[in-house]
C-alpha cells in the first residue's frame, strides 16, 4: 500500500484561506487595521533575499501587512540591536524576523534574543524555548511547529510513538525534540557524531531528517511502516533521507520539495495573525 504523503504545499494553501479570513474579520472589527510582520535582512545575500522576499510575498496573499527593514552589510551588533528595540517599542509590529544568517561580525544569539517575547513569531528567543520546553504558552520555532501541525493535520499518531530526531540546531533539531517530547513521544536526539546511528534510526516510529546533508539518512536504516519527516533541502531537490526507495514501504512520508518548506513560512505567518490578533483585539 503505498504511503501517505504528507502535502505541506496544500496544507499551507488550505491554511492561507482561513488566515485570509481572520485577517478581514480583524480588519473589521479594528477599522482597518492588520497585523504587520517586520522582516529585518542584514546584507546582501541573494538567498535570504529571496526567503524574505517569499515571507513577503504570504503576508500580502493574506491581506496582512509587512514592513522591511533593509541594513547594509557593515552593519555592526549595537545598530541591529537598536533597529530591534525600536520595531519592540512599536504598537503596530507584531512579529520580528531576522533573517538568518547575519554577516559574521554580529553577535546573532543577543540579536536574536533581543526580540520580544510577544514579537518572537519565529520562535528564536531563548526565552521562548524555554517557555516551550516547559509547556508554556510561547510561539514555536516557526519549521518544527510546523512540523507538528502537518502531522497533527494528517492525524498522526505521536503519543507512546519512539521519535528519532537527526540533528541538533538550535532552530530546528532541539526544538523538534521537545515539541514530539510535550506530545508525549519517547524522543532520542542523534547528529552526525552518533555511534551507531543506522541502529538508532532502524528503532524509530517517527523518524526526523534535520542534519542538514544529501541524503545522509539511507533508506535502508528505516523499519517498514515509519513516518519519515524530511526537514532538508539540498540542489537537485533532494532532502537529508533517500526518499525514493521508502515510498512503499513507510506509513507516511513528506515529499522534497512541498513536505516541509511550506509549512515553515506558513507557520511564521500563522503565528504574526496569532500575534496581531491578541493586541489589536
Amino acid at each position: 500500500m503505498p504511503a501517505l504523503l504528507l502535502d505541506g504545499k496544500a496544507l499551507a494553501q488550505k491554511t492561507e484561506e482561513e488566515l485570509s479570513s481572520r485577517v478581514d474579520a480583524l480588519k473589521a472589527r479594528s477599522g482597518g487595521q492588520t497585523p504587520i510582520l517586520a522582516t529585518i535582512l542584514v546584507g546582501g545575500d541573494p538567498a535570504s533575499a529571496t526567503y524574505v522576499k517569499m515571507k513577503g510575498n504570504a503576508c500580502q496573499r493574506i491581506g496582512m501587512d509587512s514592513l522591511k527593514v533593509e541594513l547594509p552589510e557593515e552593519t555592526t551588533t549595537e545598530q541591529l540591536l537598536t533597529e530591534i528595540d525600536s520595531l519592540n517599542n512599536n504598537p503596530n509590529v507584531h512579529g520580528i524576523l531576522l533573517q538568518h544568517p547575519v554577516p559574521a561580525q554580529i553577535d546573532e544569539r543577543a540579536c536574536f534574543d533581543a526580540i520580544a517575547l510577544e514579537k518572537d513569531v519565529d520562535g528564536v528567543t531563548c526565552l521562548g524555548f524555554g517557555r516551550m520546553s516547559m509547556g508554556e504558552e510561547a510561539y514555536g520555532c516557526a519549521t518544527p511547529k510546523g512540523i507538528m501541525r502537518l502531522l497533527e493535520a494528517y492525524d498522526i499518531d505521536i503519543e507512546g510513538k519512539h521519535a528519532v530526531v537527526v540533528g541538533r540546531s538550535p532552530i530546528l533539531g532541539k526544538p523538534m525534540a521537545m515539541m514530539l517530547l510535550g506530545a508525549n513521544a519517547t524522543v532520542t536526539i542523534c547528529h552526525s557524531r552518533t555511534q551507531n546511528l543506522a541502529e538508532h534510526i532502524k528503532q524509530a516510529d517517527i523518524i526526523v531528517g534535520a542534519v542538514g546533508k544529501p541524503e545522509f539518512i539511507k533508506a535502508d536504516w528505516i523499519k517498514d511502516g515509519a513516518v519519515v519527516v524530511d526537514a532538508g533541502y539540498h540542489p537537485g531537490g533532494v532532502g537529508d533521507i533517500e526518499l525514493a526507495p521508502l515510498v512503499d514501504r513507510v506509513a507516511a512520508y513528506t515529499p522534497v520539495p512541498g513536505g516541509v518548506g511550506p509549512m515553515t513560512i506558513n507557520t511564521l505567518i500563522y503565528q504574526s495573525v496569532d500575534s496581531g490578533e491578541k493586541k489589536i483585539g
